[in-house]
């Protein structure tokens, strides 16, 4: 029996790997996985004293990627009240109102077109919509992997991303005039599993409150 177990998941293990390779001749589409998935970023505190970093714990999204043509997209939601400094006092301060305001904007959202570069991504040209503003911001990819998971037996892919913004740029300069630096350094780690219902699973975002 446990041969027979072995031999059927080989099988498996084959049938999906050439399904996974045959789908690179056309545009794939991967859901973020929130579970390894995490927004992290570096502020100033007192224009150098110190630097705060934090993450945000809640995202959603889907990357399509088409390895043929060379193209593909990014659609990134961030639920921001799910902040984490790693202390809850910071973390009540940066979800105000004197802050980031998640009242009013519940969400971030980041879209944006892959640029490929010797045949891999290497930038994602888009926009961020942070605060209620919409800025472009270009991410650029340091690290880049896909490859057939062998625990959730699906083809993976998985990114480091970082880029640096201006928070006042999104209209949110707290701390300017006791000198913070406006400067934000994003650490992005993101990863995402091939699905075929991209169809069925449209992101839903939250209105912003008046």
């Amino acid at each position: 029996m446990t041969l027979l177990k072995c031999l059927l998941c080989f099988i498996t293990f084959i049938l999906v790997l050439a399904l996974s390779h045959s789908s690179l001749s056309k545009p794939v589409t991967y859901e973020i996985d929130p579970a390894h998935t995490y927004p992290s970023f570096e502020a100033d505190h007192l224009g150098g004293l110190s630097l705060w970093r934090g993450k945000i714990n809640s995202t959603r999204g889907f990357i399509t990627i088409d390895q043929k043509s060379e193209s593909g997209s990014v659609e990134v939601i961030m639920d921001m009240d799910s902040i984490d400094f790693g202390l809850e006092e910071m973390n009540q301060k940066a979800i105000s109102d004197d802050i980031l305001d998640v009242e009013r904007f519940p969400e971030a959202l980041y879209t944006g077109k892959l640029v490929f570069k010797d045949g891999e991504p290497s930038s994602v040209e888009g926009s961020l919509t942070l605060h209620g503003t919409k800025r472009p911001v270009t991410l650029e990819i340091n690290g880049f992997k896909c490859m057939f998971h062998p625990m959730r037996l699906k083809r993976a892919c998985g990114a480091d991303a970082s880029a640096l913004i201006d928070r006042a740029d999104f209209g949110i300069d707290y701390g300017k005039i006791f000198g913070f630096k406006m400067d934000v350094l994003l650490r992005i780690s993101v990863e995402a599993f091939r699905t075929t219902k991209r169809q069925d699973k449209q992101l839903t975002r939250k209105p912003p409150t008046p």
